[in-house]
């Protein structure tokens, strides 16, 4: 209801404007041109193979908590106090790594958020960037995406740029791939060795090449640091996870020696009333 509130304001605008110049307007299809740039299925299918081997393993850790809970339930009868606390203490453990890997995957900053970002945003923005090319170069007033909260009760086929857009695309991709490939060829002729380089454009050339090798090593060492910041973090947190674990098994150990402990003082102050009681006795 407050979707279509908003359109009609927005309608009501347009139309107020309208009558003072001409307005044009355009719509597009966001996920028709979604499905029909290669790029954006590819990238979308391999963010979909990432989430299915993410869940597969939670799944699989789910389930053996699950058998955790079921062996618990089955043997509680014949369990000791002491060893029952420590398998609930054991499930309680592995459920708080279950959380941790979830949101490690799917969390505000994890890793299905980091690999969108990475896969899919720049299809995203050569999408906008193409929309807004073409409202520049035919002066549109508004364009509309038809498959969003924007409610559209109506759109006349004829204002759908949505084809126009992949037009777009697929020229800018040409283009960036025949300057890709002018780009190669000269690399390749400036590399060639010839004859007729003076001292000074082969040290400019040295150096340049040196510039580059340091940019691409320099790129690679700062993935190199984020994997292993990454890994490190997550070794910190299965670290103090252990620690927990130990301090909470000491602290019931320790609540076991105490407690033998105290049987062991109960028996032998028994054991001495008895004798004092059977000493008395054989006096009497």
């Amino acid at each position: 209801m407050k979707n279509l509130f908003l359109f009609i304001v927005l309608l009501f605008t347009v139309s107020t404007s309208w009558s003072q110049r001409g307005q044009i307007i355009a719509y597009i299809d966001m996920e028709y041109i979604l499905e029909n740039v290669p790029e954006y299925i590819q990238a979308q299918n391999t963010l979909d193979s990432k989430v299915a081997k993410w869940r597969k393993n939670l799944d699989e850790q789910a389930r053996f908590i699950e058998v955790l809970k079921t062996d618990l339930a089955n043997e509680k009868a014949i369990l000791t106090k002491d060893l029952i606390e420590e398998k609930e203490e054991e499930i309680t453990i592995k459920q708080e790594e279950l959380r941790r890997l979830e949101s490690l995957y799917f969390g505000p900053n994890g890793d299905m958020f980091l690999v969108r970002k990475q896969l899919v945003k720049p299809i995203q923005d050569q999408v906008y960037n193409a929309i807004q090319s073409i409202a520049a170069r035919k002066k549109y007033d508004f364009v509309f995406e038809k498959s969003s909260d924007l409610v559209m009760l109506y759109s006349n086929k004829k204002y759908d740029i949505s084809d126009l857009v992949l037009s777009t695309i697929d020229r800018t991709r040409l283009s960036e791939e025949k300057k890709q490939a002018q780009e190669e060829r000269r690399n390749q002729t400036t590399n060639a060795p010839t004859k007729q380089l003076s001292e000074e454009q082969k040290e400019l050339l040295a150096k340049k090449t040196a510039d580059k090798e340091a940019q691409v090593e320099e790129s690679k060492n700062r993935q190199i640091e984020a994997v292993k910041k990454k890994v490190a973090a997550q070794e910190a947190q299965k670290k103090q996870l252990e620690e927990k674990k130990k301090a909470r098994l000491k602290q019931r150990e320790e609540k076991r020696e105490l407690l033998r402990k105290k049987k062991e003082e109960a028996r032998k102050k028994k054991e001495e009333e008895q004798k004092k009681k059977e000493q008395k006795q054989e006096d009497n």
